[in-house]
């Protein structure tokens, strides 16, 4: 039986805005999070979508979102955390190297890429092979959602998707053990349009 996951990514924090890096760490929703996060809920309102189950990672920004865009109750899993950066927790983004990141952060006590990948297939598989689990809302977040739609690309229907900007939903499909990306959908904050990108 075919399922759905909404992989979205959180509201912009503090950090965002100040271009730290941020992934193990945690900074709350600015004001214009609050916004972003409500537009996304309205998109899920505006479609008639309703969760069987919500997750969200354990980052308060994940969670805080997850808060404005259903009342469900829900989930926190350490397995939707952000890619943990090590030392270069809450330092500026210029200090990023360049993409794709490989082991780079593991010699600052971070996380490998691939520990990382494997650690949201893992969570992302378990949660779905759930009973009443046929549409699950999770917020997680960008390097995460990144990471496991590269994974994903090669069952991808729209193919190669780039600019995951805050509060965007990755629409996937799950049936038999693979996640089918079917829809990436962006929004449009100051008209509160959602900008849609299926086959």
């Amino acid at each position: 039986m075919k399922k759905t996951l909404y992989l979205m990514r959180h509201g912009q924090t503090l950090f965002n805005q100040r271009k730290k890096i941020q992934g193990f760490c945690d900074a709350p929703l600015t004001e214009l999070g609050v916004k972003q996060a409500k537009i996304a809920g309205s998109y899920f309102k505006e479609h008639k979508i309703s969760f069987d189950q919500a997750y969200s990672s354990t980052s308060e920004r994940a969670s805080d979102t997850l808060e404005l865009i259903t009342d469900k109750n829900y989930t926190r899993l350490k397995g939707l955390k952000e890619w943990n950066f090590g030392t270069f927790e809450g330092e500026s983004e210029d200090l990023n190297p360049p993409l794709p990141y490989g082991d780079f952060f593991a010699a600052y006590g971070g996380e490998r890429e691939i520990d990382f990948r494997n650690r949201l297939i893992e969570t992302m598989e378990n949660m779905m092979n759930q009973d009443n689990h046929e549409v699950v809302l999770a917020v997680s977040h960008g390097a995460a959602c990144a990471q496991f739609a590269r994974y994903w690309e090669k069952t991808s229907e729209i193919g190669k998707i780039t600019g995951l900007k805050n509060c965007c939903i990755l629409k996937f499909e799950y049936e038999n053990g693979e996640f089918t990306l079917v829809n990436f959908i962006n929004h449009d904050f100051e008209s509160g349009i959602h900008i849609e990108n299926t086959k």
